[in-house]
C-alpha cells in the first residue's frame, strides 16, 4: 500500500522501490504490532479463561506445568503478518496476496479448532477429518485459481541441478491441460502436508516458531533471488515474475514470529494454537510452490518433515508389528522421555533448523 502511495511523490520515497528496504521494514512492522499487542491480548485471554487444553495422553510435566497457559496466540500474529504485508508489498502483485490468502484461510481452520477446544474444555476440537477438506478446498481456490489464469505454470525444478525441469503440461501432448492441473493437486497436498506438519512440530515452548522463523528467513532470501531475472539467471533457479514481493511476505513472517517468541519462549506465556500453526504450515507450502522451490522445501523445513515422519513410523510400526519405534511421537517427546529438558530440546532443534537452513542456502551455487 505505501508503495503505490509514496513512490510516486519521489525525492527521498523512490527508496519504496527496493524489496530489500520495504521487507527490512515489513519485518519490523510486524514485530513491533506483536510485541506491543501480545501483553494485552495475553492478559485478556487469562480473564476469559481461553486456555491450551493439554492432552491427557501427552507427558506427564505438561500437565504439571503448561495448564493454564493461554492459547490461540496465532491470532496476534496473523494480524500483524497480514497488515504488515499489506503495507509494504505492493498490492498489483498476485503472489503476496495467493500466499497470504492461503495463510489466513489455513488461519481461519485452526482458529475454528481452537474455539471448540477452549468452549468445550476438550482437547478433541474439530475433526482431522474436516480439517484436511478445509485445507484442501483452499488449495483448490488459490492453486486451481492460479493456474487456471495463468499466474503460475506445472513445472517442477530439481535443486542442485541447472536445468533439471520437468513440465507435467508437456509429458503428454494429447492432454496437456490434464497433465498441468496434476500440478494443483501437488500444491494441495503440499499445503495439507506441510499444515500438518507445523502442527506436530508445536509441541514445546518456542519450538515450532523457532524453526518457522529459519524457514521463513532461507524462503525470504530464495524468494527475492527467484524474482530478480539477473540473480536467478546466474544462479541458475527459476525466475518466477513478482516472486520477490513473496519476499516482504517471509520477513513480515519473521517479525511476526520474533514478536510472538518473545512471550513465547520457555517458560511459555502463550500458545500458538492451531490458528497460528495450521496457518504457518499452509503459508511456507504455498510460497514454496509459487517460487518453484517446494523440493527444496523438504530440506529447510527438516525438523518439520522430521516431526510429521516420526508420527508416521510410529503409527505404521504400531499398526502393523504391535511395537513402538519411539517411546512417543512426535519426536521431541521421545527427547522428553529420554530425560532431555525442555528448554534443550527446542535450542537443538533451533540448531538442527538453522544448519539446514545454510545448506539449502548453499545449493544456489552448487548447480
Amino acid at each position: 500500500m505505501l508503495y503505490h502511495l509514496l513512490l510516486p511523490l519521489g525525492g527521498p520515497f523512490n527508496v519504496f522501490r527496493y524489496i530489500t528496504f520495504r521487507s527490512a521494514c515489513a519485518m519490523m512492522t510486524s514485530l513491533a504490532i506483536c510485541y506491543i499487542a501480545y501483553p494485552a491480548f495475553i492478559g485478556w485471554m487469562r480473564k476469559k479463561k481461553m486456555e491450551q487444553i493439554i492432552r491427557a495422553d501427552g507427558p506427564v510435566e505438561h500437565l504439571e506445568n503448561k495448564v493454564g497457559t493461554p492459547t490461540m496466540g496465532g491470532v496476534v500474529m496473523l494480524g500483524g503478518l497480514a497488515l504488515s504485508t499489506l503495507l509494504w508489498a505492493r498490492l498489483d502483485e498476485p503472489l503476496p496476496w495467493l500466499v497470504l490468502t492461503v495463510t489466513l484461510a489455513c488461519g481461519a481452520i485452526g482458529f475454528i479448532d481452537d474455539w471448540k477446544k477452549v468452549m468445550e474444555k476438550s482437547s478433541a476440537g474439530l475433526s482431522g477429518r474436516w480439517k484436511i477438506v478445509g485445507q484442501m478446498l483452499t488449495g483448490v481456490v488459490v492453486f486451481g485459481g492460479a493456474y487456471g489464469f495463468g499466474l503460475m505454470d506445472a513445472t517442477f525444478h530439481m535443486p542442485f541441478y541447472k536445468h533439471a525441469v520437468f513440465d507435467l503440461a508437456k509429458l503428454w501432448e494429447g492432454a496437456p491441460t490434464i497433465l498441468g492441473w496434476l500440478y494443483v493437486a501437488w500444491g494441495i497436498f503440499l499445503v495439507v502436508s506441510w499444515s500438518n506438519a507445523v502442527n506436530l512440530t508445536d509441541g514445546l515452548d518456542g519450538l515450532a516458531i523457532g524453526s518457522t522463523i529459519t524457514t521463513a528467513g532461507t524462503f525470504a532470501v530464495l524468494a527475492y533471488v527467484a524474482g530478480h531475472s539477473e540473480f536467478s539467471s546466474y544462479l541458475h533457479i527459476p525466475y518466477v515474475a513478482g516472486a520477490g514481493e513473496v519476499a516482504i511476505f517471509c520477513l513480515a513472517l519473521v517479525g511476526a514470529g520474533l514478536g510472538f517468541l518473545w512471550y513465547n519462549a520457555y517458560p511459555a506465556q502463550i500458545f500458538m494454537g492451531d490458528v497460528g500453526a495450521l496457518a504457518i504450515g499452509g503459508a511456507i507450502g504455498s510460497m514454496s510452490v509459487f517460487i518453484k522451490q517446494e523440493l527444496l522445501l523438504a530440506l529447510v523445513g527438516g525438523v518439520f518433515v522430521m516431526e510429521a515422519v516420526s508420527v508416521t513410523l510410529q503409527v505404521l510400526s504400531f499398526k502393523f508389528t504391535g511395537k513402538r519405534i519411539f517411546l512417543m511421537a512426535p519426536i521431541h517427546h521421545h527427547f522428553e522421555k529420554l530425560g532431555w529438558g525442555e528448554p534443550k530440546i527446542i535450542v537443538r532443534f533451533w540448531i538442527i533448523s538453522g544448519l539446514l537452513a545454510l545448506v539449502a542456502l548453499s545449493t544456489l551455487k552448487l548447480r
